[in-house]
């Protein structure tokens, strides 16, 4: 029988904002591939279709409970590394990379699964050791080594963005839990070390892509075209944009991936600051209740589950937003419920699922 404190505690406000921001990224999917050709269900049903399919995800998580999950933490991170070692056995080749698995009709991106399991994993790690003191980095070496496995594997793919964002949302629940002053400093120090010995792994496009955004006039119908052309359209949208259907740089096809990295910049050109500012507010919304959620947890593992679901949706954000507005270079990071991608809509859903069964056990305790 189910507690009924759990249906009472539902962050049902949470849930309005996420069908709020999943009704408009169908509306401006539809504008951003409205001229596109081809068979099958246009690319604005198939966002809403994984909508529901994450929307039954999310709420399978939050039944279960992440009291469950963190005894299944382990083998649902095993899975995923086996699902990124199969990728780069078997997976698809798309455009140059291989990210995604066919199973069956479906085409998945295991990558995208990296981040939920890499916050299950982490939450378990910190919630079973008995240290309310912060980390020493000495101590740190299990976690790490827990993110970068994962990293490694979808840097191979190669998919430098997942990659980055599996770091960061790691990185985000080591820091929530505590580190060390000194430690904290000598791992910035050791990232700004090794990064000219990283520059050396990086493939020519994605070195072509930093460099672009150092000087976008360089290259202006090379590297730098998704930039310039990406901030043509924000800017041409001004205060309250063009009117749907009317963005000329995406309905002309001067804008590259329109509807999945530069999701936001046909909505900034049609909708103008307007309408990306209430896209923003309404993500910001999402965030600021995850983060109340993390602050009532009635424990550490529920606390850290919420950080990191938290950052999985806060980093996205912020490094999409300001990649169409070319203050960060181009990575392949979709803005979440805006950007289409099945894959990503699915994890987005089913890591929120992390931050409502939070909320649904606020008051619920267990005997252990």
């Amino acid at each position: 029988m189910i507690d009924r404190r759990l249906i009472t505690s539902f962050d049902w406000l949470l849930l309005g904002l996420l069908f709020l921001l999943a009704a408009a990224g169908a509306v401006n999917l539809y504008s951003a591939a409205s001229s596109f050709g081809g068979e099958g269900a246009p690319v604005f049903l198939k966002q809403l279709y994984w909508f529901g399919i994450g929307l039954v995800s999310m709420l399978a998580v939050a039944m279960i409970g992440y009291q469950r999950l963190d005894f299944l933490a382990y083998g649902i991170y095993g899975l995923v590394v086996i699902a990124l070692v199969a990728v780069l056995l078997w997976g698809k080749v798309v455009g140059g990379s291989q990210r995604w698995l066919a199973l069956g009709p479906a085409v998945v991106q295991p990558s995208e699964m990296a981040r939920f399991a890499v916050i299950l994993v982490l939450a378990h790690y910190f919630h079973h050791r008995d240290q309310d003191e912060p980390y020493t980095l000495r101590q740190l070496i299990i976690p790490l080594a827990l993110v970068l496995i994962p990293a490694v594997l979808i840097l191979k793919q190669p998919d430098l963005g997942t990659a980055m964002m599996v770091i960061i949302v790691g990185a985000s629940v080591i820091l929530v839990n505590g580190v060390r002053l000194t430690s904290l400093g000598l791992a910035a120090g050791s990232v700004m070390g090794v990064m000219p010995l990283a520059w050396g792994f990086l493939k020519d496009y994605q070195k072509r892509r930093i460099f672009s955004f150092l000087d976008p006039e360089a290259d202006p119908l090379g590297a730098a075209y998704h930039l310039i052309q990406s901030k043509i359209a924000v800017g041409s949208g001004q205060f309250w944009g063009k009117g749907f259907l009317a963005g000329t740089q995406s309905q002309l096809h001067f804008l590259p991936e329109q509807h999945t990295d530069f999701a936001f910049s046909v909505l900034a050109e049609e909708w103008g600051f307007v309408g990306g500012l209430v896209v923003l507010l309404l993500l910001a919304a999402v965030v600021y209740r995850g983060l109340l959620h993390a602050l009532r947890a009635k424990d550490r593992l529920g606390m850290l589950v919420v950080a990191g679901a938290v950052a999985s949706i806060f980093w996205p954000t912020v490094i999409n937003a300001g990649m169409v507005l070319g203050l960060f270079p181009v990575v392949g990071i979709p803005l979440p419920f805006i950007s289409y991608g099945g894959s990503s809509m699915l994890t987005t859903m089913t890591t929120i699922g992390l931050i409502q069964g939070v909320a649904m056990r606020r008051y619920v305790f267990h005997r252990h």
